[in-house]
């Protein structure tokens, strides 16, 4: 049904095919536009769009260790590590 087709890449300018097997995928998901980007600059995008989080130490307030968490700590509230916080999850 389908045949490979040669595309142009619109971020490297390179040719890339896209397969029959790729068309049958994107008629099966009812996408309608052929894709823009060669693989190697889709992977580039979707890697380079996520942003490290910013982690914070703290002392955990169930064993005094070092907690590792992606928010600032407030003085008014506990923060446990991870051991911890899974125990307290568990106990209720």
């Amino acid at each position: 049904m389908f045949e490979d087709k040669t595309l142009i890449c619109k971020d490297c300018g390179n040719e890339f095919t896209f397969t029959a097997g790729e068309q049958d995928f994107y008629a099966e998901k009812g996408f309608e536009n052929e894709p823009q980007r060669c693989k190697s600059c889709r992977d580039a995008r979707k890697n380079g769009s996520r942003n490290e989080r910013e982690m914070f130490e703290a002392t955990c307030a169930g064993c005094g260790g070092v907690a590792r968490i992606p928010f600032r700590p407030r003085e008014d509230r506990p923060v446990y590590c991870s051991e911890c916080f899974a125990r307290q999850r568990e106990n209720g």
